[in-house]
């Protein structure tokens, strides 16, 4: 998804140079109602999907078979904004509110000789479809949440590890991309002398701790609790972690590593953290709620 997120960048750009404009609402409204017909029944076809590269027809169809899955259909026949940039065709609809998890949508088309072909849904929309006159300062551009953003943050960065880890398995042989996961991304050394020099009042074994829940919580935006901290033990709680999130939501993670090998990066990482660290590690869970629990 990071590439996709620099072609919507770019076509962003180019939306700056040359200014977007409203859709006509009643062209815009007759593709949305054709369109979610098809999808509703079954009918959306490979020759209707014209993907940004690298994704394909096929992957296209079938994430948003997908995401249709369960949906309230009434959500879909809602009117949605409509926004036109030459060919380009936008409509930003929010989808979850039957399920009390509101959240805006683009689904994105272009238009060739009069007919609409498909080209991908995204959940990230920054809205740089409406610009006060050039120049413009960039820092007043429209800004997103700050969830949102991490989520961003996260994608991009492990959108990069996964394709890393891929190119070493593919040159080197999966032992050694997995050595790489803990000696490059896990960095237990340097991991642990962050923690060290940032959290100076405790013991290394400790601030480790500490660090690591200030880090995933502050930085990375996850849901994280202290249960145990002594000499001895420590017990740290993750909920709804972005990171397996990403595996589910991101569907060109799921084309590129399977589960297993994603679970064993996480694992790997941190097993080199908390060995740098002094500390033996059990990861115990793999779903919504995991702990990492650390003895000596």
């Amino acid at each position: 998804m990071r590439r996709r997120l620099h072609h919507v960048a770019v076509l962003g750009v180019v939306a700056l140079l040359l200014g977007v404009r409203p859709a006509p609402a009643q062209d815009g409204l007759t593709i949305w109602s054709e369109f979610v017909r098809l999808v509703r029944t079954d009918g959306l076809t490979l020759d209707r999907i014209r993907p940004v590269a690298p994704m394909t027809a096929e992957s296209q169809l079938a994430l948003l078979k997908d995401f249709a899955k369960g949906t309230d259909w009434r959500e879909w026949e809602a009117t949605p904004e409509v926004v036109r940039h030459g060919n380009l065709l936008t409509f930003v609809a929010t989808l979850g509110r039957s399920r009390n998890s509101p959240w805006a949508y683009t689904f994105n088309f272009e238009i060739d000789n009069g007919r609409w072909y498909y080209r991908f849904l995204e959940g990230i929309v920054i809205r740089l479809d409406k610009l006060p006159s050039l120049p413009v300062d960039a820092s007043g551009l429209a800004d997103l949440p700050e969830d949102r953003k991490a989520w961003m943050r996260e994608e991009t960065y492990w959108s990069e590890q996964v394709r890393l880890f891929n190119f070493l398995t593919r040159e080197k042989g999966k032992d050694l991309a997995f050595r790489w996961v803990g000696e490059g991304i896990g960095n237990g050394a340097g991991y642990v002398l962050a923690a060290s020099v940032w959290i100076p009042f405790y013991p290394p074994r400790q601030a480790f701790i500490l660090f690591l829940c200030w880090e995933q919580a502050k930085l990375h935006g996850n849901n994280v609790t202290l249960e145990k901290l002594d000499d001895d033990q420590a017990v740290v709680r993750l909920e709804d972690l972005q990171y397996f999130a990403l595996y589910q939501r991101a569907s060109h993670l799921k084309q590129q590593i399977s589960f297993e090998d994603y679970i064993r990066i996480f694992e790997t990482i941190w097993q080199e953290r908390a060995r740098a660290a002094g500390w033996k590690l059990m990861v115990d869970g793999q779903g919504r709620r995991i702990f990492l629990r650390f003895s000596k």
